[in-house]
């Protein structure tokens, strides 16, 4: 028993597929697509373990088209070409089943590596499928983009993984043999973060663990025996997220330590180094913002120099951007304010904008007093005037309140000085 439960699960039929119904349910776009047999080139975009690959395989059998696949970790522009050119000899321009070329982790892959592909997807010599757990519209050109549509696959919710599992007992001819009943889930759901393949396979080790044909599975059980074996259901990469955000966490906790030692482990582990970088950007903002601007400076920065360097001189860059961002001081005082501002948005609806703050670049406009009364700050004193920036009903809000930390503070004292109580500052 070599191939893992969640190999030996993997669906076969759209029938069989589990959750995405947004795409592949009665009126899904990919179940229209099959069912009309015109298949577009298209990207699905999504966290690991939510069916990309499957799909893919999926929609060629259904379709009955030849299915070709890469992976973007060890193919090169050589092997595209050498796939293409099968392609084209076992389909093409003269049949509308023209073969499926699936590529996963397609992110990975260089702009000489996309473009590639242009060709073949412009004059139908394939169909291109790609899988990737990063925004294509940062990873993807622009030009193979335009070519292709793009859906997202969502993590699995908790119904879709306790089906996964329910289906795991009952049919998989391994586990089925077994007496086992889910007293509890909640610990499983939690470890697997929608991902269905890890579920799958954190699930198939705690059966594994247990001599007893009948074996009762508690979130007690489930942790215990999952902190004893890390490593084993580590080692194929599937915690990618979770050492991202061990990564994050260090940072944030002011640990340069903890941030290098997670920081070698996605290096070690042939992690992207702008994935990495990206992560960096964020945290400068979110953790760090105006305690220490000059953060997100650096951040912007390193994303800049390891995309122009690539591997391995990264791995120095990288490593001085997370170590003084976990050494600079703290601030998520510009997450809360936008998370608070969207909020208070999505409570009030679409509030008038006040005439003095609208634009009024037509004579209409300005005679029904657009921009009337306006004051512009930089003909007063100090290059600040009082005047209201808020609609009515929410006058005196406060979104921004400073941290307590040398540059906030001076933040403070300023907003104090021009708003006086206005905003409680």
């Amino acid at each position: 028993m070599n191939e893992p439960l969640a190999e030996r699960l993997r669906p076969k039929t759209l029938e069989d597929y589990v959750s995405q119904t947004h795409l592949i349910g009665p009126q899904g776009a990919l179940t229209q697509h099959i069912k009309m047999g015109l298949i577009p080139s298209m990207l699905f975009w999504g966290p690991p373990g939510t069916g990309k690959t499957t799909l893919a395989n999926i929609i060629a059998t259904e379709s009955g088209r030849p299915f070709y696949t890469l992976s973007a970790i060890n193919s090169g522009v050589k092997d595209i070409r050498d796939v293409i050119e099968k392609a084209k000899q076992s389909g093409g321009l003269f049949t509308t089943k023209n073969p499926i070329l699936f590529i996963d982790e397609i992110h990975r892959f260089s702009k000489s590596q996309q473009d590639s592909l242009l060709q073949a997807v412009e004059k139908g010599w394939i169909t291109l499928i790609g899988a990737t757990t990063e925004n294509p519209s940062f990873e993807v050109i622009p030009a193979l983009l335009s070519r292709c549509q793009v859906y997202v696959l969502n993590a699995f919710d908790k119904s879709d993984l306790e089906t996964l599992l329910q289906r795991a007992i009952e049919k998989d001819p391994y586990i089925s043999q077994k007496n086992i009943t889910l007293k509890e889930t909640t610990a499983l759901l939690r470890l697997s973060g929608g991902d269905a393949r890890k579920l799958l396979n954190i699930f198939e080790l705690i059966v594994n663990s247990e001599a007893s044909e009948t074996i009762e599975i508690t979130d007690d059980a489930v942790l215990k025996k999952i902190q004893n074996n890390t490593v084993r259901y580590d080692k194929t990469g599937e915690q990618h997220y979770d050492i991202i955000s061990a990564f994050i966490k260090s940072i944030r906790g002011s640990d340069p330590n903890g941030a290098v030692y997670w920081l070698a482990r996605m290096i070690e582990g042939g992690e992207d180094v702008k994935f990495i970088a990206r992560r960096l950007l964020i945290s400068a903002s979110e953790d760090i913002g105006n305690a220490n601007p000059t953060a997100l400076v650096i951040a912007n920065n390193t994303f800049q120099a390891v995309s122009t360097i690539g591997n391995p001189e990264s791995r120095i860059i990288l490593s001085q951007c997370a170590t003084y961002l976990a050494c600079s001081p703290k601030s998520n005082t510009a997450y809360l304010a936008i998370d608070k501002a969207l909020q208070l948005v999505r409570e009030t609806g679409d509030l008038p904008i006040p005439l003095d703050l609208r634009n009024a670049p037509t004579k209409l406009m300005k005679e029904l007093g657009y921009g009337d009364n306006y004051k512009y700050a930089h003909h007063y004193k100090n290059n600040f005037v009082d005047q209201e920036f808020l609609p009515d009903t929410i006058i005196g809000t406060p979104f921004y309140e400073p941290g307590n930390n040398a540059r906030e503070n001076a933040h403070r004292e300023f907003l104090k000085q021009r708003w006086r109580d206005k905003y409680g500052y």
